[in-house]
This record gives C-alpha cells, sequence and structure tokens, in this order.
C-alpha cells in the first residue's frame, strides 16, 4: 500500500512561519509552481500513454510509473512547507530527497484493464464525486485548523498534534484519490485520511503469538 508521511517536529520555527506566511507566494509557490505546471502537462501526457499501455498489456510503464511518483513527492514537499505542516525549504529536482517527507508507492505488477475501462468512463461517478464532496467539507476544517495552527505556533513554537495528524490525513486522503484516478493502483481509495493501518482499511494480517 502507498505512504504518504509528513513528520510532526518538537519544535516550529516563528521566523519561518512568518516569512512563508507574507513571502511564501514570491520564493515558494511562484519557483515551484512554475516549474510544477510543466512536468504536470508532461506527466498528463505520459499518463495519456500509460492507459493504452495498460489497456493493451495489463502493465504501466515501469519509467512513466516512477516519474509520477517522483512528481507527487515534490508537490507533497510543496504542500508540507505551504500548509506549514514542515519548516525548511522544500528542495527543487524529482530526484530531491526530504527527510521529513515521504511518499512511497509499490509499483503493480498488473493492473486490470476493466477497472481501467471503468474508471476511466465512471471513475467520476463513483471516485471523484463523492470523494471530492466529502473532501469539500474537510478542506473546509482543514483550514480552520490551519488558522488555529498558525497562531498556536506563533506563540509557542508548537503544532498541535491533533491538527497536525488532520491535515496531514487531507493531504493524504487527495493522494491517495489522485493516485486512483490516475490509474496508478487498483485499489480504491478509503474514505479517510488515516494512514494505512486505520481501521477503515481493512487487513488479514494476524499479530504473531507469543510464546
Amino acid at each position: 500500500m502507498s505512504i504518504y508521511q509528513i513528520e510532526h517536529q518538537e519544535r516550529y520555527s516563528r521566523g519561518e512561519l512568518l516569512l512563508r506566511s507574507f513571502f511564501g507566494w514570491l520564493y515558494i509557490d511562484i519557483p515551484h509552481f512554475f516549474i510544477l505546471f510543466f512536468l504536470g502537462i508532461w506527466s498528463s501526457i505520459l499518463c495519456f500513454i500509460a492507459w493504452w499501455v495498460v489497456l493493451f498489456t495489463g502493465r504501466y510503464p515501469q519509467s512513466f510509473f516512477e516519474f509520477q511518483v517522483k512528481l507527487f513527492r515534490w508537490n507533497a514537499r510543496v504542500y508540507a512547507r505551504l500548509w506549514n505542516l514542515s519548516d525548511d525549504y522544500p528542495a527543487f529536482g524529482l530526484n530531491a530527497q526530504d527527510g521529513k517527507v515521504t511518499v512511497e508507492v509499490p509499483y503493480p505488477e498488473k493492473l486490470s484493464r476493466g477497472h481501467l475501462l471503468l474508471r476511466t468512463f465512471f471513475g467520476s461517478i463513483y471516485c471523484a464525486l463523492p470523494h471530492g464532496f466529502i473532501l469539500f467539507f474537510r478542506m473546509i476544517a482543514t483550514c480552520f485548523l490551519m488558522f488555529l495552527a498558525w497562531w498556536v505556533v506563533l506563540f509557542t513554537g508548537k503544532y498541535p498534534v491533533s491538527f497536525h495528524k488532520f491535515n496531514t490525513g487531507t493531504l493524504r486522503w487527495s493522494f491517495r484519490v489522485g493516485l486512483y484516478l490516475s490509474f496508478m493502483t487498483d485499489t480504491y481509495p478509503p474514505f479517510c485520511g488515516k494512514e494505512i493501518e486505520c481501521s477503515c482499511i481493512k487487513t488479514d494480517v494476524q499479530k504473531p503469538s507469543s510464546e
């Protein structure tokens, strides 16, 4: 299963918080999203080609898949800072490393052609619409928590853990939906933003018995 994590720091920089709040659009948004815009166009082209490859072979080209995952990572690094979930400047580059943001997606050896066609023609109805509807209201709650967290960090230097988990979960939820609608997995995204071991995802893994 995919992994999307943003590390919660013990202390946050008030100076970086203020800098991002007033000038983040200038030194984060503009340079990063300028490059990401063009990479997004290339990503769409690869997705279109991959659709046909999956239809005829049942496999997503691995080089295309790795590019898409790296692009997801880059976006995750940027949003972690813009949402004040992490300090430090997000690194440029598809191969850049970030110790505070982790995005991993296992490469699927086989993908269902039937599932591919189902998503293509009905994905907006059974996936994008219900998830988008709930995420709309969750985003409202997230923005409210981001506002509260901003003041907490400003006065205490600490980001409330529960706020951090919820806001990271919003990004994780959106990431899973995007992953599914990009034909990179056949696993339907759960209606939650928790980590993979959350109760809303059933597993058959049993804990080893102690002897």
